[in-house]
């Protein structure tokens, strides 16, 4: 059982701090980053689950039972990864041969699980004929934040891989982190769906006529007022 009486302990101050092996380093060090970004993530992934939570009950774009299966389906899957979040931010906190024998690790099923997930959506999506740009009118722009945080996340464990060698990061942790900025991705694609509407696609530069650029509108924004201005 976990009791916490204060936060502050000041033993930080001096800008280190300890490993779950009990070990103290210099906030500075790959390990700490990788536990902050996946602390971000865990927050953000609160806020998607708040955004999810706050859609309007009704026909407006997407149906009510639309929105309702989002509602149902967010709040049990996005409440599962915040734990596994937490789980792999202690986990990331200490070389994988220090860690406490009790600690329960993120395992091939938790993968599994994200794969399998993403399988079950993929059923309901039309395939992409181009990328898409991370956008829409509802918890969308907010989970594809999620996906690139993910990746940065996923960056941080390469690093720490790279510096201290092989095994510095345990294969499921590496593994599910990859396969959970997929599942995002997956899963923003299924809300657009939901919420009945579009996804934005990308252009490439090729493709478009001409950059758009919003200086005349501006000006003529600009000249509206001030000839209501001159009416006054």
């Amino acid at each position: 059982m976990v009791r916490i009486n204060r936060v502050y302990t000041g033993s930080g101050d001096e800008g280190s701090s300890s490993f779950v092996d009990g070990s103290r380093h210099r906030k500075s060090h790959p390990r700490f980053t990788a536990v902050g970004t996946c602390d971000e993530l865990n927050s953000i992934v609160g806020i998607i689950r708040r955004e999810c939570a706050d859609l309007p009950n009704h026909a407006d774009g997407g149906s009510s039972a639309s929105i309702s299966r989002i509602q149902k389906i967010s709040e049990v899957a996005l409440d599962r990864i915040q734990n596994e979040l937490f789980d792999l931010g202690a986990e990331l906190a200490c070389k994988p041969s220090e860690l406490p024998e009790y600690m329960q690790l993120i395992s091939e099923q938790q993968c599994d699980l994200l794969t399998d997930e993403m399988d079950a959506w993929i059923e309901q999506l039309d395939p992409l004929t181009s990328f898409i740009l991370p956008s829409g009118s509802g918890p969308e722009p907010i989970i594809h934040h999620a996906r690139t945080v993910t990746r940065r996340l996923e960056r941080c464990l390469i690093v720490i891989e790279d510096e201290t060698g092989k095994g510095a990061i345990r294969d499921e942790a590496r593994i599910y982190i990859n396969r959970l900025s997929d599942w995002f991705f997956v899963f923003a694609r299924w809300v657009t769906k939901n919420l009945g509407a579009k996804e934005t696609l990308w252009t490439p530069l090729a493709k478009r006529q001409e950059s758009t650029s919003v200086s005349a509108m501006i000006r003529k924004f600009h000249s509206n007022e001030q000839d209501f201005e001159d009416l006054e």
